[in-house]
């Protein structure tokens, strides 16, 4: 039962990667437009003020605005998807349906109690419209829990047979029909436990919004990212009251994520609200620049420094690559993996060195922001805006750049800690990624689990494999490095995560084709 739990528990942390990820390059699209049409902005580079240009800039910004105001509907099609094991297109599909019952739902609730506020009121009192639809404004919890209940009457009820009167409404058309009854009920239930939801999550907010918050985000965020649940970490505060809730203009914003989206990308920094901006990004983008830009680099170097001299040409090109893909593309893992599992205590303490970081940036009032942490998201938001404070950011992630190497190459040459380049033997020259050998990796690793016949599952991350198995003492794990991955390890007895970077959706596909065909 517990093994049970904690893979489902996995497996839902890892459908979070499907919304999310959709949300990052929007981000990014709707905040390179939004600083654009910015007025200092525009002062500031004169051929931004173009007609033409401008308006194509302020559309692009509406077209990306359009998925952020609809964040709950991704989340209930996202995790519907992930997390059905029977028919994932019917999943998501009775999410669609199963979501729009529940805002409609909540909405007469809200009549039937006369709490259904003025519109130009409605956000003070927790209420927003979505989809035309004025309702109780449960953010992505809402999608969520939608998503959750999607997925479990698909795998229960796709099937479904009925007498024979009935029959056209037999099997996975079901599943629609079953969902819009259980969110009738969710609907009306879900205000009333909303409440106390509320807040609990309050009470949480008091320890996210002390002076020492951003250490336990920032450095809670990286101590979830080896078991996959980073992501749900990250939605609790940017996306609900643990975050807090911001009035702006007369709104109410729940969640960082929204009212920073409102400041950074309306109001601009001619408003008065531009001063919320350290206090709200001191939960996002920067920590993770912090990590791309300065301690990244560090690790990098302290783990070529300690490593043998006839492996360094090697570890030499692989951390440049690690490194340039977390500061261009903002992916971590392939990093952070070669040397969480086998120096977990380490981890721990590059997790803390993160959090002191950032209280750090917070004390001194850096305001760099958004979600992303490359290298542009710092010339964007930092260097671009105004009253960013960027200057601190650099002194703070030079100096803790410092520590960081010290602390990393003293931990591998004492405790003789075998990072890339340090083993007697390495699969440093497995050249299959590099060559995008896809197939053959495939074939690898196939039979590296035991075959096909040992497999129950196979899936995806951003930089991992994760894979079902029925026997763990199957699995040749010589083999599985022959496959030309940089680590793996068990996160439970029969799931295995199998680490290739951010090439790792090539090598699913080559899997699943391979399993196909066999």
């Amino acid at each position: 039962m517990a093994r049970k739990f904690s893979e489902s528990v996995q497996r839902f942390g890892r459908t979070l990667l499907l919304p999310i990820g959709v949300l990052a390059p929007i981000g990014m699209v709707l905040g390179i437009s939004g600083a654009l049409v910015q007025s200092y902005m525009i002062a500031r580079f004169p051929a931004l003020g173009n007609e033409t240009f401008n308006t194509l800039l302020v559309s692009i910004r509406s077209i990306a605005g359009v998925i952020f105001d609809n964040i709950p509907l991704l989340f209930a099609m996202g995790v519907a998807y992930g997390m059905s094991l029977k028919d994932k297109g019917i999943a998501v599909f009775a999410a669609v349906i199963g979501y729009l019952t529940l805002i409609i739902t909540m909405n007469i609730w809200l009549i039937m109690t006369g709490k259904l506020a003025d519109p130009a009121i409605m956000t003070q009192v927790g209420q927003i419209r979505v989809l035309g639809i004025q309702t109780l404004n449960v953010s992505v919890t809402g999608g969520i829990i939608t998503g959750l209940l999607a997925s479990w009457a698909t795998d229960k009820y796709y099937n479904l047979e009925l007498p024979t009167a009935f029959a056209f409404f037999a099997g996975k058309k079901s599943v629609s029909i079953i969902m819009i009854g259980i969110m009738i009920v969710v609907g009306a239930l879900l205000p009333f436990a909303w409440e106390v939801l509320v807040w609990a999550l309050m009470k949480l907010s008091v320890v996210f919004l002390s002076p020492v918050g951003p250490f336990f985000t920032a450095g809670g965020e990286r101590l979830f990212i080896p078991f996959g649940l980073h992501h749900i970490w990250n939605a609790s505060f940017r996306f609900t009251e643990a975050g807090g809730s911001y009035v702006i203009d007369g709104q109410t914003f729940v969640g960082v994520v929204p009212a920073l989206s409102e400041v950074l990308f309306k109001q601009g920094p001619s408003s008065e609200y531009w001063a919320m901006m350290p206090s709200l990004t001191r939960f996002m983008a920067q920590q993770q620049m912090l990590i791309t830009l300065f301690l990244f680099p560090a690790i990098a170097f302290a783990i070529y420094r300690a490593s043998r001299p006839e492996n360094r040409a090697e570890v030499k090109s692989m951390l440049v690559t690690m490194v340039l893909t977390a500061m261009l593309g903002n992916v971590t893992e392939p990093l952070e993996f070669t040397f969480a599992f086998i120096a977990p205590l380490l981890y721990v303490v590059y997790a803390v060195v993160v959090g002191i970081g950032a209280v750090l940036l917070s004390f001194a009032e850096v305001g760099i922001g958004y979600i992303r942490g490359t290298i542009f998201d710092f010339t964007i938001f930092g260097l671009l805006h105004e009253r960013t404070n960027w200057i601190f950011f650099v002194i703070i992630g030079l100096a803790l750049a410092v520590v960081t190497y010290f602390i990393f190459y003293w931990s591998i040459i004492k405790f003789d800690i075998k990072t890339i380049g340090r083993e007697e033997t390495s699969n440093l020259k497995n050249t299959l990624i590099k060559e995008k050998r896809y197939g053959e990796i495939a074939q690898i690793l196939i039979k590296s689990l035991g075959g096909k016949q040992n497999i129950l599952n196979v899936d995806n991350c951003i930089t991992r494999m994760r894979i079902d198995v029925a026997q763990a003492e199957q699995v040749d794990q010589e083999l599985i490095l022959a496959s030309g991955c940089s680590a793996f390890f068990f996160p439970s007895t029969n799931h295995i995560h199998v680490v290739y970077g951010p090439k790792v959706e090539f090598v699913r596909n080559a899997v699943d084709d391979a399993l196909r065909n066999e």
